[in-house]
């Protein structure tokens, strides 16, 4: 199907990958039990960001290939909310950990272009 191979659904899996190992690397700052035998609060915010780019991709087959404005406009509002969530996300773990604060530097950095990208993509609808 052409619409896997737009250049919005490859920077999307892009950032999937990214994310993928960004969370990796967090995960291993945060897997340690604190003094208090509590697990890192902010643990599962390296899974929430897996989660959330794992569902751009899919939600950019939808808008591509419905048929009606009115379903492709919805599914880009869903991919714009959740760039939005994945962004703080980020910022959440980057206030959260004292290192590997490059990786998620980079990530946000990714989901800018990624904005920017999602902008045009959006119109071209």
């Amino acid at each position: 199907m052409e619409t896997s191979f737009s250049p919005i659904y490859r920077k999307a899996i892009e950032i999937f990958t990214l994310t993928k190992s960004v969370s990796k690397y967090m995960v291993y700052d945060m897997s340690g039990l604190k003094k208090n035998g509590n697990e890192h609060p902010d643990i599962y915010l390296t899974g929430d960001i897996i989660q959330k780019s794992a569902s751009l991709f899919p939600t950019i087959v939808q808008a591509e290939t419905k048929k009606l404005p009115e379903e492709k406009h919805y599914h880009a509002k869903t991919l714009e909310n959740l760039t939005v969530s994945l962004y703080k996300t980020c910022s959440k773990l980057e206030k959260s950990v004292a290192t590997n604060k490059d990786f998620i530097k980079l990530l946000q950095s990714e989901l800018s272009r990624f904005k920017k990208m999602q902008k045009a993509w959006s119109l071209s609808l």
